[in-house]
């Protein structure tokens, strides 16, 4: 299997630019299937969860010509209602592609999403069924599938009793081919949500109040498509932000969306991190001192947990103690045990909370990538320590970094990709 082999505490420096989102990409790519017209993606990333997304795409029927990061993808030929168990295993985001097709076709059969181990015990799919019911759904269970009828889906008001990103986005793309209205309450308000709605307004659906807790949806007979452009990944933005605070080093982050990451950067200036921004770019200054600070994650636009993990990396460099709080997902700061063979002192209080004291000088080891955001924090730990880093299984960090290593050798990362 690949790896990564770092070499560390070289200095970085330059510029990096950032790819479109992951997490907005996965839920264009199902929402094709609302429409029979031709769609084309521009700015899609080359990583593994969207090879697979249109994989399963591809295996419902559809044609798709990608070139690079422009995808054109027509769904007229769909000629089943079926998720395969092969592919869908294979996605968490495969839940993504229920809604749409029950709209579309009123009928959809699929299997319990697969994805990475971060959040498996804690993201049950209740909200998605019970909204899905709620707009006039059968459920019905057959072998080890779901299966999901309606001869014609109603508007309905859906509480979200948690909130939830992909929750918001699949019954808001469900809704807007059902009959009447829809108010969705306790929305999560992520940018990749507000820029869906937006795309699907501009090909005929009736999408208020996105970006807010409470979304309204009048259904329309149907919509069309045209182009969409996936917006910059502003967790790969923050990441980068992280990676160069964290290795004291000037680096220049382009074609992202510094507005998409208020959080981070308010931290930045309470913990010494200078940085310098415009409306697509980040440039982020050495300091003389990097003082500690305590977070807890936060849906939107609160601390993202999917940048706690490099930031856990980041304070490991402080001087003085903080207390890292994981709120959203179980299991996501098992990763420190692996920091702490690299020297880093970090004391674990409970699943959920971890204390943080630095400065420590990490040292090289032989790390194993348990998922995507704990991964990238290793190769961040990696860049910065003491000799020489192996970090195996870095499958996780493909799904969601397009050609890593080489992006982080033009700045002067001395990293590897070995089988």
């Amino acid at each position: 299997m690949p790896k990564y082999i770092i070499h560390g505490n070289k200095p970085l420096s330059g510029k990096i630019s950032v790819k479109g989102a992951k997490n907005a990409a996965l839920k264009i790519i199902p929402a094709t299937l609302l429409s029979s017209a031709e769609m084309t993606i521009t700015n899609l990333p080359n990583i593994e969860d969207i090879d697979r997304s249109l994989e399963l795409l591809k295996d419902l029927g559809a044609e798709i010509n990608r070139n690079g990061s422009i995808c054109k993808i027509n769904t007229a030929g769909i000629n089943k209602t079926q998720l395969d168990q092969v592919f869908a295993n294979k996605l968490r985001a495969s839940i993504m592609f229920v809604g749409p097709l029950l709209a579309r076709f009123g009928e959809v059969k699929f299997p319990h999403p697969g994805g990475c181990v971060i959040g498996a015990g804690t993201r049950p799919i209740d909200i998605f069924l019970e909204g899905f019911q709620a707009m006039g759904a059968k459920l019905s269970a057959e072998d080890t599938n779901y299966v999901l009828k309606a001869d014609k889906l109603t508007g309905a008001e859906y509480f979200f009793p948690v909130m939830s990103v992909t929750g918001t986005e699949a019954l808001m793309m469900t809704a807007v081919l059902a009959q009447g209205k829809t108010i969705l309450k306790n929305c999560a308000m992520e940018p990749e949500i507000f820029a869906l709605a937006e795309y699907l307004n501009s090909v005929g659906a009736k999408i208020s109040g996105h970006g807010s807790p409470v979304i309204i949806i009048e259904g329309v007979e149907k919509i069309s498509a045209s182009v969409c452009a996936v917006i910059p990944d502003r967790i790969e933005a923050g990441t980068f932000a992280i990676m160069a605070a964290a290795s004291n080093s000037e680096l220049t982050i382009t074609d992202c969306e510094p507005k998409h990451l208020e959080s981070l950067l308010n931290i930045f200036k309470h913990i010494g991190v200078p940085f310098e921004q415009g409306d697509n770019f980040l440039i982020i200054k050495p300091t003389d001192s990097l003082k500690p600070y305590s977070i807890k994650t936060h849906e939107y636009p609160g601390f993202p947990t999917d940048l706690q993990s490099p930031y856990t990396i980041l304070m490991t460099q402080a001087n003085g103690s903080s207390l890292i709080h994981e709120t959203i997902y179980d299991r996501r700061l098992l990763f420190t045990d692996m920091l702490t063979q690299m020297n880093a002192n970090i004391i674990m209080c409970d699943p959920h909370r971890i204390v943080v004291n630095g400065p420590t000088k990490l040292h090289g080891r032989h790390l194993t990538s348990p998922d995507l955001r704990a991964g990238m924090a290793m190769v961040i730990a990696g860049l910065i320590a003491d000799g020489k880093t192996e970090i195996d299984n870095i499958y996780q960090i493909d799904r969601g970094y397009e050609n890593l290593a080489a992006r982080l050798k033009s700045i002067g990362a001395d990293i590897e990709r070995a089988d």
